[in-house]
């Protein structure tokens, strides 16, 4: 069970990296992505998953 959590930590780490890397975000402070832990990459995705609706949401109420 152990391998098999290990590995699904692994395979979200580098999703979210790719995902993260795909935004033009390569570190975070002082630290590389892969150095990350998964919580650390998980809130960091949130903050700039979050930050593109709202920008979304502000263009489309200035382009009505």
């Amino acid at each position: 069970m152990g391998t098999f959590l290990r590995y699904a930590v692994q395979v979200k780490k580098k999703d979210l990296i790719n995902k993260l890397i795909k935004r033009g975000i390569y570190k975070k402070n002082d630290k590389h992505l892969y150095e990350l832990t998964l919580s650390e990459l998980e809130k960091e995705y949130e903050v700039y998953d979050v930050t593109n609706d709202l920008v979304a949401i502000s263009e489309e109420r200035s382009n009505p």
